[in-house]
């Protein structure tokens, strides 16, 4: 029988009545002859009502502490979600995550390391549903460990590439992945197929559709994707390997924007080889994420000056890491801006036509939007520019790449 794992996130299982809708999803599938995985999140809300009791008990808590009470919302709903299909009739069962996944890393953000299949296919092979809670598993000293915010979407992705499903649909309150935010961009248009390498780019760049490391599981064993909404049926978005020969399909999937952008720039560092490795180095050491990064130098100067990104949330982290070793790293200043934001076009596109960068610049600079620092991937080119200028620069490009619903059908 064709097997599927099925993941609803937080606002899908926010009360008991959009528990009981996602219980009929559920059975429309078991009944249609499939074995049914189902991943869930805790209710809408609750992750971050816990957060909040873990700080009210101890500013500085214990991690594998925390990670107990935060898991506690997805064993919630996963047997409530497992009590309403019994009712209904459907053979259910709840496991714990860590019954399950086998964790690694740090507690808080652990990684997934194996997923304990067997038991999974004996619940199945019993024609049983198993209800899952997504988001944590078992750490390698035997504690509950969590996978970080969005981490339901990682333990989808890795339990249906663990019992080799046939596909994994990921319900969210948004029907698809759209080319942008269409709370900035009304006309955007919705996706019926995108390729992994452009989701993991969108995800990396602001769109929240799925966690970015469930993109990058899915990509690496080939897990099909698809992104739908629970409150309706209605046809969503694929997450695709390749298009294939789509003569309609735009060179650009879309347009991400991003407000958790923080830069930090070392004015006049030393200009010599592994200066850059010295500061991103105790940098990475402490578990900050570098997102852009641009390093000049001026020949004959002996100085030269790094700029880069980190989440707003990770600058005074930042600060407290570099200010120390101002005299080994011999910058002149540390300045830091949070009122920034990082604006990106993707598409497999990009890959083979540079003037669609071109035409980025040349679309910003008309409206006198001025680059803070660019980066650039294969499919991605990012810019950073003035928090307040984010939502037109979305707007403008979104137009000038053709994307509006108004120029053509769904890609």
């Amino acid at each position: 029988m064709p097997r599927i794992v099925m993941k609803f996130g937080g606002t899908s299982m926010a009360g008991i009545e959009r528990i009981r809708s996602v219980a009929e999803r559920v059975k429309r599938e078991a009944e249609a002859g499939h074995e049914v995985l189902v991943v869930v999140s805790a209710m809408a809300g609750e992750t971050d009502r816990l957060i909040q009791l873990c700080k009210e008990a101890a500013a500085l808590h214990d991690a594998q502490e925390y990670d107990v009470v935060v898991a506690s919302g997805e064993q919630v709903t996963a047997g409530l979600l497992a009590m309403t299909l019994q009712n209904m009739g459907v053979q259910a069962r709840s496991f714990m995550g860590w019954q399950l996944l086998r964790a690694t890393g740090v507690h808080g953000n652990a990684r997934v390391e194996a997923v304990e299949a067997v038991t999974l296919n004996q619940a199945l092979s019993s024609g049983g549903v198993a209800v899952i809670p997504g988001f944590q598993g078992m750490s390698e000293e035997g504690r509950l460990a969590t996978l970080g915010r969005g981490g339901s979407d990682t333990s989808a992705v890795a339990i249906a590439a663990g019992v080799k499903a046939d596909r994994c649909d990921i319900y969210t309150d948004v029907d698809g992945v759209y080319t942008t935010d269409p709370r900035i961009v009304p006309s955007a248009r919705k996706l019926a197929r995108v390729t992994f390498e452009e989701m993991l780019e969108l995800a990396g760049s602001g769109a929240k559709v799925l966690q970015v490391r469930s993109v990058g599981l899915a990509m690496r064993e080939k897990m099909p994707l698809r992104v739908l909404t629970a409150f309706e049926d209605r046809p969503g978005t694929e997450i695709v390997a390749e298009l294939g020969n789509d003569m309609e399909r735009n060179e650009i999937a879309g347009i991400a924007a991003d407000r958790n952008e923080a830069r930090v720039t070392l004015t006049a560092i030393l200009d010599r080889p592994g200066m850059v490795s010295a500061v991103i180095g105790p940098l990475a050491a402490a578990g900050i994420q570098i997102d852009m990064m641009v390093h000049s130098a001026t020949e004959g100067v002996g100085e030269s000056d790094l700029t880069f990104t980190v989440p707003r949330a990770s600058v005074g982290q930042v600060v407290a890491v570099l200010e120390p070793m101002q005299e080994k790293l011999g910058y002149q200043k540390l300045l830091t801006n949070a009122n920034v934001a990082k604006v990106s076009i993707v598409g497999v596109g990009i890959r083979s036509n540079p003037e669609l960068a071109a035409r980025m610049f040349a679309t910003l600079a008309d409206r006198r939007i001025n680059l803070l620092a660019v980066s650039a991937s294969e499919i991605k080119v990012s810019v950073l520019i003035a928090e307040d200028e984010m939502e037109l620069a979305v707007r403008v490009l979104h137009s000038a790449f053709g994307l509006d619903a108004t120029t053509g059908e769904t890609a």
